[in-house]
């Protein structure tokens, strides 16, 4: 936060106008770039010179450089959703979404090969699984309710073998935000946990609690994408999305 933001939080905190609990005051992360791509449907991701663009069945590679189509991923898929480099191999959350009961898997893509084969298994955790992310020496899973029940949506860190540690809920003053859907995308990035939701132009600065069961909203930030999946990438030291209206892979800063 600079110091005019600064300035105006002060403001704003005396005359009582604010929230303590969600803060709309922040910097942008503002676009630096953009490339079309068809495959723009559900997320973006980067590893080293590529660029993936993801759809609900395919992963689309791209040069980052040029934008030239270089390939698609090979293998089954139903509904893919963001994904999260890991190892020089891009995990990708899936799930039989909108079918019950929900059945959810991480799926790795080899960037080198493109094929797609199944990670590991969760099957039905009471949710779809929509993003995974690594923080610390731990794995951050979202499983997603939608409709009436998006409320039930909720975060599970898991250690290295995918044993529940700790869960999760969101405030209702996040999930009011989200309308039927639930958090789309997340990312781990400069120690703090970004979620997005389906469509707003905005990211949401969550905090762990200290106790209790419900994470904290720190501050609604103005983004340059559209919600859905999204990643860090390393390469610009910014975040990759998209806009699924426009059929585009944007990066920001």
């Amino acid at each position: 936060m600079n110091y005019k933001n600064v300035i105006a939080f002060a403001i704003l905190q005396t005359l009582g106008l604010l929230m303590t609990s969600s803060v709309v005051l922040s910097d942008d992360y503002r676009e630096v770039s953009r490339f079309a791509s068809e495959y723009a449907i559900q997320a973006a991701a980067t590893h080293g010179k590529y660029v993936f663009a993801i759809d609900s069945r395919k992963i689309a590679k791209y040069d980052r450089t040029t934008g030239e189509l270089l390939g698609h991923s090979q293998g089954d898929a139903i509904h893919l959703n963001s994904g999260f480099v890991w190892k020089h191999k891009i995990l990708c959350a899936h799930s039989n979404y909108p079918s019950i009961p929900e059945q959810s898997q991480v799926m790795q893509l080899d960037p080198r090969t493109m094929a797609l084969t199944r990670w590991h298994e969760f099957d039905d955790y009471g949710g779809s699984l929509t993003w995974i992310v690594r923080r610390g020496k731990r794995w951050l899973c979202h499983f997603a309710k939608y409709g009436s029940e998006n409320k039930d949506s909720f975060l599970v860190e898991f250690d290295n073998r995918f044993n529940e540690q700790r869960r999760w809920s969101y405030p209702s003053e996040l999930i009011d935000k989200l309308g039927k859907y639930s958090l789309s995308g997340g990312v781990w990035f400069r120690g703090e946990l970004l979620v997005t939701g389906h469509d707003a132009e905005e990211v949401y600065a969550l905090r762990f609690p200290r106790t209790g069961p419900i994470l904290e909203v720190v501050e609604t930030r103005r983004i340059a994408f559209t919600g859905q999946g999204f990643a860090v990438d390393k390469a610009s030291k910014g975040l990759v999305g998209i806009s699924r209206a426009e059929r585009n892979i944007i990066f920001v800063k």
